[in-house]
């Protein structure tokens, strides 16, 4: 049982590594990545350059906590791409290059890219 988790594991880190060796982020275009736990959503920019976060925004942030929006849900994604969007806007950020990490181009990790681009964001 160990070693099939093992395995899931290293999967999901080539994964996610196949796709961050063509994606970088420097300051004109920061990575916009995203995780999906079991419970949670979460969504940042990165700048690789400076290896730095400027901001980020969850399903855990203090606005969502004790509403609808604070679990893992379409409606909760769709909201933390447009809070995204409209963060970046305030700092003058007009494109991302999108981070799916490990997971599927699909779903959550979709809606939350589609929220983001209907806000006015290029990838």
């Amino acid at each position: 049982m160990e070693s099939h988790l093992k395995t899931n594991r290293i999967q999901r880190k080539r994964r996610a590594m196949r796709v961050r060796k063509t994606v970088r982020g420097d300051h004109e275009r920061p990575r916009l990545t995203v995780f999906r736990s079991n419970k949670h959503l979460h969504a940042q920019l990165v700048n690789d350059e400076t290896h730095v976060t400027i901001f980020g925004f969850g399903t855990t942030s203090k606005d969502f906590k004790g509403t609808d929006l604070g679990k893992k849900s379409k409606k909760a994604a769709r909201e933390i791409g447009k809070r995204i969007a409209a963060e970046a806007k305030k700092k003058n950020i007009e494109k991302f290059v999108f981070d799916r990490g490990s997971y599927k181009y699909h779903g959550l990790i979709a809606e939350i890219a589609n929220a983001a681009r209907e806000e006015g964001i290029k990838f």
